[in-house]
């Protein structure tokens, strides 16, 4: 089995704000840290099948600089994700499976590019892209137990598709084992290895307290088994992928905090005005026309959909 990095992007960089902000009171987390970022997904090759974990940004997607103020710039253009994937040495036509950890567009862009695959996303999230096709396969994580997590799919030998809810509602993750590791592939329940060792969630969420369980029993299984984290938004997915480094935690209890109340955020998503979302970051805007750019990563406005 071989598990390689598809790096589609480069030297970008996130707010500290921003990735170790979520559910603390605004101010709480300086706000002139930054932090690197950049973009890569991850493909499985077992020998017998070809696995992508996500499917990079659509090939269009413009390649804008970063707005004074923005919170992430994902990071120059290295080369498309289907240019990426080619380099490795992969066509599309050889790829039979693709698991989707989230909704968000730079882990579903391409995946209009794989007649081959079927595509593996959990329900809610399938639901809510209105996902249709004989290759769409809308998981309900049937198998039982994974460990610590509550809900999983068995793909493969040795590879689980786990419901991790928070992110987005139907939020998932990757777990390969293989020879004696335990590689944890995921979206972004973290966007960088800091905040998973100290403890911290990022600001893109659908629902808090499903993300902090969510991040808990990521910590928890970390701590337990000898883990190489596998992130999207950070250099260190691909450097520990390259050397095969095991995650390590400290024994630090939970933190709480959940400064910020469900009940405002719910009731925000209560309202009668348009809801738009950032294809890039996941980041809301309530009116009737999108924002001129996204104040989080300062992407401009053309990458806002509209949602229903």
């Amino acid at each position: 089995m071989k598990i390689k990095a598809v790096k589609f992007t480069k030297d970008g960089f996130m707010m500290k704000s921003f990735a170790f902000g979520g559910g603390l009171a605004k101010g709480a987390i300086s706000p002139d840290e930054k932090m690197p970022s950049c973009l890569q997904n991850y493909l499985i090759d077992t020998g017998a099948e070809v696995i992508l974990i996500d499917t990079g940004l659509p090939a269009e997607t413009p390649d804008t600089p970063p707005s004074e103020g923005a919170l992430i710039y994902v990071g120059k253009p290295i080369q498309s994700y289907m240019s990426a994937l080619k380099e490795l040495g992969y066509r599309p036509e050889d790829v039979t499976k693709i698991l989707v950890t989230h909704k968000h567009s730079d882990h579903t862009g391409e995946l209009r590019s794989f007649p081959n695959a079927k595509i593996y996303i959990s329900r809610i999230e399938a639901d809510a892209m209105k996902l249709e096709g004989e290759n769409i396969v809308r998981v309900d994580f049937s198998d039982g137990a994974y460990q610590n997590f509550e809900k999983s799919q068995k793909i493969a030998d040795g590879i689980y598709y786990i419901f991790a809810p928070g992110h987005t509602l139907g939020n998932s993750i990757v777990i390969v084992e293989f020879d004696g590791l335990y590689y944890l592939i995921h979206g972004d329940v973290t966007y960088t290895d800091e905040a998973l060792q100290e403890n911290r969630l990022s600001v893109v969420f659908e629902n808090l307290e499903q993300a902090r369980d969510t991040l808990n029993r990521v910590r928890e299984f970390v701590k337990k088994n000898p883990t190489v984290y596998l992130s999207t938004h950070t250099p260190h997915g691909y450097q520990n992928l390259e050397s095969k480094k095991i995650m390590r935690l400290s024994d630090d209890d939970i933190v709480s905090d959940i400064e910020l109340s469900s009940e405002l955020v719910q009731e925000r998503a209560n309202t009668n005005e348009k809801k738009w979302i950032c294809s890039i970051c996941g980041y809301e805007h309530y009116g009737d026309e999108p924002p001129e750019n996204c104040p989080r990563c300062g992407q401009s406005g053309d990458v806002f959909k509209l949602q229903d």
